[in-house]
């Protein structure tokens, strides 16, 4: 039975989390002999924006205010794109994105305006994801000096022209969407040819005050939830980079001091010897708010 390994797979989704959080995570990926995935926005925070979903979406000022999101994200950062303009984050945090492939990890794409995927990219056509990929990529490219590999939409979330325009890049795989392992996407019998590398286990500010569940939980949460092999865990800049971090930090050492690994996407990707189709489909899980993609069905 293989051992477990843990790809770490960091969305980072606002200026702050930029400015702030990556140096955190940083220091405690390098202090544990971890390595992971940073998934940048790279256009304006508008994280304020989001907060129209308290009228839209039923249940996401709940879940808003049982993990914590608030205090995590701050005031300041709640009010870009509503009272206060909100930073262009890949012209004000160049340098901080590009020290996390100084220090040996890897860099992606997460959005150019992550409200604006997330709230928008459902129903609108191929034009408009790539208008929002295409300023990213821009952005990506100016940064780091070469096209991204990867792209991990916000919100898990995504749509046929999504995957297409993803196909039509020739990235080498995507982190779009929420299961069990590897796997290449059916939407409505149109299979995609980029590999998808799921999120595996559930996100902290989806288990933070279910069922009793505190920070102080997550550890040990974590470490008994892994499966043999392939586990990925998404987590947040603005979370375990901030106000968790010293959950995150004990998780990191309890990983490390049992012999798990803690591995890029793009290390998960080149172990992939062969993956199935699956279908894929947004749809809801236990402590979101908002549907996600959502790996299905093997398929011949």
């Amino acid at each position: 039975m293989p051992t477990p390994t843990v790809a770490l797979k960091i969305d980072v989704d606002t200026y702050a989390g930029t400015r702030e959080g990556v140096p955190r995570l940083l220091d405690l990926l390098n202090s544990h002999h971890a390595r992971g995935t940073f998934y940048f926005c790279m256009g304006p925070d508008h994280t304020g924006r989001a907060l129209r979903r308290i009228v839209t979406h039923r249940g996401f000022l709940q879940k808003a205010l049982r993990s914590g999101a608030p205090s995590a994200y701050g005031l300041k950062t709640m009010l870009y794109g509503v009272l206060l303009p909100g930073p262009l984050i890949s012209k004000q945090c160049a340098s901080v994105m590009r020290e996390t492939v100084r220090q040996g990890h890897e860099p992606g794409i997460h959005a150019w305006n992550h409200v604006d995927w997330h709230d928008h990219l459902i129903g609108n056509d191929i034009g408009f994801a790539k208008s929002e990929l295409g300023q990213a990529a821009a952005a990506f490219k100016e940064i780091f000096g070469h096209l991204a590999a990867s792209t991990a939409a916000p919100g898990w979330t995504v749509s046929h022209e999504s995957l297409a325009l993803q196909d039509q890049m020739q990235l080498s795989f995507c982190s779009d969407a929420r299961g069990t392992h590897p796997f290449y996407p059916v939407v409505d019998g149109k299979r995609f040819t980029t590999l998808q590398i799921p999120t595996t286990l559930p996100t902290a500010d989806e288990l933070l005050g279910r069922n009793g569940l505190q920070s102080v939980d997550l550890p040990e949460y974590y470490l008994h939830a892994l499966r043999p092999g392939l586990n990925v865990l998404t987590i947040h800049a603005e979370l375990e980079g901030g106000c968790i971090s010293s959950y995150f930090d004990r998780l990191l050492r309890l990983l490390h001091e049992h012999g798990i690994p803690c591995i890029t996407l793009a290390e998960a990707a080149a172990s992939v010897a062969a993956a199935p189709a699956c279908n894929l489909a947004m749809g809801m899980i236990a402590g979101r708010a908002l549907p996600v993609a959502l790996q299905g069905t093997e398929l011949p």
